[in-house]
């Protein structure tokens, strides 16, 4: 028996193709498309999913309720990109004990983090497994 694997997520927006380029500007996928309508953007070996919804309003309404974790190589470089489109951030970009984590804001609302963990915390999360 297969185990479930978590392999992408569905964003829903009233505005696809302004949330895939605000995306693709600010956290460069590894491979962006589109098939069947969806605008898929691959993550290592996750995809998001990016659709066309007329059941959404244009703003999430409880952003918190769902944060997109990024784990990047140059927290300060995404964040310079976001910075560049006015992101907001409810969590600005912070070193906490060598790692650095901030909380943005994308285009429809959504919570968006990344995290660029030092190679101390990758460690210690290693011998915890």
């Amino acid at each position: 028996m297969s185990l479930p694997n978590l392999d992408s997520m569905l964003l829903a927006t009233t505005d696809p193709d302004r949330l895939r380029d605000w995306y693709v500007a600010v956290l460069e996928p590894q491979e962006h498309s589109e098939m069947d309508g969806y605008r898929v953007l691959r993550f290592g070996a996750f995809h998001l999913l990016i659709d066309r919804r007329q059941d959404v309003g244009p703003k999430a309404g409880d952003p918190a309720r769902m944060i997109l974790n990024f784990d990047v190589e140059d927290a300060r470089a995404v964040a310079a990109r976001m910075d560049e489109r006015d992101t907001p951030w409810p969590a600005p970009l912070e070193d906490r004990e060598g790692s650095l984590f901030g909380t943005a804001i994308d285009p429809d609302g959504n919570y968006v983090q990344i995290i660029q963990l030092s190679e101390k915390h990758r460690a210690e999360m290693k011998s915890t497994e």
